[in-house]
Formats: C-alpha cells, sequence, structure tokens
C-alpha cells in the first residue's frame, strides 16, 4: 500500500497499476465499488483503517482525475461523500464508521441533510426538533425543511434537541436518522421557478438506534459546524457522464448520475449564467450601451476572482488543511456573481425576461436565472451567516448582542409551532 510520504508521480503511477489490475466494467456498480473500497483507492485520503490509504488530500483529485482518464467509476455523488463522511470521520465513534462509512462509498446509503427548520431559519441553534432516549434508541418528532434529495435518500444528518435546559448551543445532538421507517415523511417543495429540488421532512415517532449518534449527546452543535464548513466547499456539483453501452458498470452508474442530478437541473441558472453574458449582448444589440457593457464587465470580474479564491481552497485542501474562511469568500463572492448577472440579463432582455416557455427568450433560460438566482444566497447559509462567520472566527470581531445564548433553551422566547 502506498505510504503517506509518497509523490503525486507515486500516486499515479500505483493507483494506475491498480486500476489496469482491477477494472472490470461488466461488474456490477455496488461489486466494483466494494472492490474499489476494500483497496483503498476510493477514499486514498481516508484513514488506512477506514477504507483509506491515508495520503494528503490532494490525492483524492488525483485518484478521481486517474479514474476518469481510464473510464473507470468513482465513488459516488452526493451529500453522502461530501457532508456525511467527513462529519463521521471527524467525529464517529469507531462503531458508527464501522456501521455507515463503506456504504457511503459504495453507494449503498444515499444521504440528504436535516438541519433547517421552518421555525428557526438562519438560527439553527434555535432548532426545535426534539429526540427523547428510549432504551437503546432515540424518538423523533419534529420537522425539517429545504431538505434535497430526503424523497430518495437512505440515511438523514440530523440534527435534533435533547435537553431543552441547557443553553440552545449546548442541548443538540447529531444523529444518522434512518429515512424509510414509519414516522418520516418527505414531501416536494414547489419553487417559483417551477422545480421540486427541496423537501420538508415531518418526523412523528420516528426511531434512530443510539449506535447512530455522531459524536456525544449534547454536543451536536461542534458535530454541525464540520458538516457546515464541509458544506460551503461542497456546493460546487459537476455530473460526470457515462457510456452506458461500456458495460454494466458504466450503464448503472449513467443510471444513478442521471437520478441524482435530476434535483439539480437548475443550479446553472442559479449561479447566474455568467456564460451567456457575451454572447446575449452581442445577439441582441446591446453591447453598445455603456451601462449594460459595465455591468456585463463587472460580473466578468468578479468571476476571476472567484475563480482565484477557489484555487486558494484548492490549495489549502491539497496541503490538508480543514476548510476556513475561503469557504465563506466563496459563498458571498458567488452570490455577488450570481445577483450581478441576474442584472445584466434584465438589462439586456428587458421586460421578455420574464417570459417563461418554449417561445421565451433561449426558451425561458433568462426567466429561470431571475426567479433562481436569489436562492444562491441563502442556500449553504445566508449571506448574512457567512459575514457573521468572517467577522467573528476570522477577524476577531465582537459577537452580535443576544440575549438568549445563555438561557436554558426552555425559557428562549419562540414562534408558536
Amino acid at each position: 500500500m502506498t505510504t503517506p510520504a509518497a509523490t503525486p508521480a507515486e500516486v499515479r503511477d500505483d493507483v494506475a497499476t491498480w486500476i489496469g489490475a482491477n477494472w472490470d466494467p461488466d461488474l456490477t456498480l455496488i461489486e466494483w465499488r466494494r472492490r474499489l473500497a476494500a483497496s483503498g483507492w476510493a477514499a486514498p485520503s481516508w484513514p488506512i483503517a477506514w477504507f483509506g490509504r491515508g495520503l494528503p488530500a490532494w490525492s483524492d483529485d488525483l485518484v478521481n482525475d486517474e479514474l476518469a482518464r481510464v473510464g473507470a467509476v468513482g465513488t459516488p455523488p452526493g451529500a453522502g461523500t461530501g457532508l456525511a463522511a467527513p462529519t463521521i470521520l471527524t467525529h464517529g465513534s469507531d462503531t458508527i464508521k464501522g456501521l455507515l462509512l463503506e456504504r457511503i462509498l459504495t453507494g449503498e446509503d444515499g444521504w440528504c441533510q436535516l438541519f433547517s427548520e421552518p421555525g428557526s431559519g438562519s438560527d439553527l441553534a434555535g432548532l426545535t426538533t426534539t429526540a427523547r432516549r428510549d432504551g437503546d434508541e432515540w424518538v423523533i418528532d419534529g420537522q425539517k425543511l429545504w431538505s434535497t434529495s430526503a424523497h430518495h435518500a437512505e440515511l438523514g444528518l440530523l440534527l435534533a434537541r435533547t435537553d431543552w435546559d441547557v443553553p440552545k448551543h449546548r442541548g443538540i445532538t447529531c444523529f444518522a436518522l434512518p429515512m424509510h421507517q414509519p414516522g418520516v415523511e418527505a414531501r416536494p417543495v414547489r419553487q417559483m421557478n417551477f422545480h421540486s429540488s427541496f423537501n420538508e421532512v415531518f418526523l412523528s415517532g420516528a426511531r434512530v438506534p443510539d449506535t447512530h449518534v455522531i459524536g456525544t449527546p449534547g454536543e451536536g452543535w461542534r458535530v454541525a459546524l464540520t458538516t457546515l464548513a464541509h458544506e460551503r466547499r461542497f456546493g460546487s456539483i459537476r455530473r460526470r457522464h457515462f457510456e452506458p453501452a461500456a458495460g454494466r458498470v458504466l450503464a448503472e452508474a449513467e443510471q444513478e448520475s442521471a437520478e441524482y442530478f435530476r434535483v439539480y437541473e437548475w443550479y446553472p441558472q442559479r449561479g447566474g449564467r455568467v456564460d451567456l453574458l457575451r454572447p446575449r449582448s452581442t445577439d441582441t444589440g446591446r453591447d453598445v450601451d455603456p451601462i449594460v457593457r459595465q455591468q456585463v464587465a463587472g460580473v466578468l470580474a468578479m468571476q476571476q476572482i472567484q475563480q482565484w479564491t477557489a484555487r486558494r481552497a484548492q490549495a489549502a485542501r491539497a496541503l490538508g488543511r480543514a476548510p476556513g474562511a475561503e469557504g465563506s469568500i466563496g459563498k458571498l463572492g458567488t452570490s455577488i456573481v450570481a445577483r450581478g448577472a441576474a442584472t445584466a440579463h434584465a438589462l439586456i432582455g428587458g421586460a421578455s425576461g420574464m417570459l417563461a416557455g418554449d417561445d421565451a427568450p433561449l426558451c425561458g433560460t433568462i426567466h429561470e436565472v431571475l426567479t433562481s438566482v436569489p436562492a444562491q444566497s441563502i442556500a449553504g447559509g445566508t449571506d448574512e451567516i457567512q459575514h457573521n462567520i468572517l467577522g467573528e472566527q476570522m477577524l476577531g470581531l465582537p459577537r452580535e448582542p443576544s440575549a438568549d445564548r445563555e438561557l436554558p433553551f426552555r425559557d428562549v422566547p419562540r414562534t408558536a409551532r
């Protein structure tokens, strides 16, 4: 097995040799991913004891590139590998690692995130979903909102309140909730851009085994901060296509990818479709308007700055650093680019940008941009929350005054449910 001191060239040679000896497109997708996980190449930066090779963080991207180069399939997309796995690796017991990590790598368990609630908004620590201990299980009651893929996930990364007599940040516990059980109901949320990517999840007497607690009961806030840090980095979603005719693994991987990315069809529009600004301004003759030119130039300049920030984040990850300020900076920059692009599209298209349907400009794509962009400033932590993170945690500014930070949560006034 490759040692942690290996160079990128050595890692590339090792994984290429292993793929050449083991890649079999006639296996099932699960069989191939089990073989990949057992080898340590599915997640080479993970510890050797937990399906990895103990390599630096840069090895993950290198191995993924090598798998793609030869047409082999890697780990499944989604919140399992992007959010749940790093959270479990950081905070989970050996028991929960043994139960859940391999199934994340093989794609046997898809995940969703169950953090936000309709009554607490950006005040995540004000959540009121309750977990009550009952023998070797916990009983969950409450409601979650904005949960992508909750309608088909096997497990949910859940935050619930387990102690109402301590301040709000200290009475939360993190769980891996089995989703396919009585007492868990996921309902799609209809968005104003006509998509339904999110769900509201109703929990009534749902049960979680005690072995599915991530971290220590009452310390879920610390666990959640790890998840949220990775969520800001996890925001970039890129689909890889596979050739179904080239083997069973590839056919099943293409089917999996199509199903997973169906809920993200509108995400390019959420980002503002900066790629359309130049051709649209030229095609409509608006490229001679100085106001339009200035707006488009400003968006393109900000996009370039965003790319530099992304490279900084990639460099930090390659050095094995935990997600830091660049996550919040990148999140804010993405919002600025998206809003600026929406403004530019509105200037270029005028009132026609409000039209939807096949006979609208670009078959309604501009309309979808204008109705999708507001989500960019909300998803993954609002812009206001990112400002607070940067001000308080990175710049050392004093916290905003809060009257409920030290009160027992039971005594905190809150919206009636």
